[in-house]
Parts: C-alpha cells; structure tokens; sequence
C-alpha cells in the first residue's frame, strides 16, 4: 500500500534519519580506466556477477581495498 504525502509526513520515523552535512563534499572525478584481459577464477567472477550489474567495479573495489590496506602497512 502506498502512503499519501501526507501520511508519510505524519511518520516520524523518518525524522530520525540525521541530515547530511554536505558543506565539506568534495567532487571527485573517476579516475579513467584502462581495459586489460585478466584471467580469474571462474568461482570468483561467478560471485561477482550474482550480485548483479556492475561487477567489474565490485571487482575494482576490491582490489582498491586490497591495495590501499597495504600501503598503509
């Protein structure tokens, strides 16, 4: 059942959601990838892809966590 504006306002659940301080944002430009062939496991792409649409940005984030983690070893 869909709520009308009205009835969703009356929710204060709602009000509970802290606001978002938005005045220290920053615009980040993507850096530009670079296609390469890699083979991978096909239990691995096979997770990924479940997941549904995007997994090869799944994948670089991954492999960003993975990267950053060690330098900052």
């Amino acid at each position: 059942m869909n709520k009308s504006d009205g009835e969703i306002a009356a929710d204060h659940d709602w009000t509970e959601i802290e606001p978002i301080d938005w005045t220290r944002a920053e615009v980040v430009t993507p850096q530009r990838k670079q296609a390469i062939s890699i083979r991978l496991d096909q239990d691995l792409i096979g997770f990924f892809k479940a997941e549904g649409p995007g997994y090869q940005r799944r994948i670089n984030a991954v492999l960003r966590a993975c990267v950053k983690e060690r330098m900052a070893r």
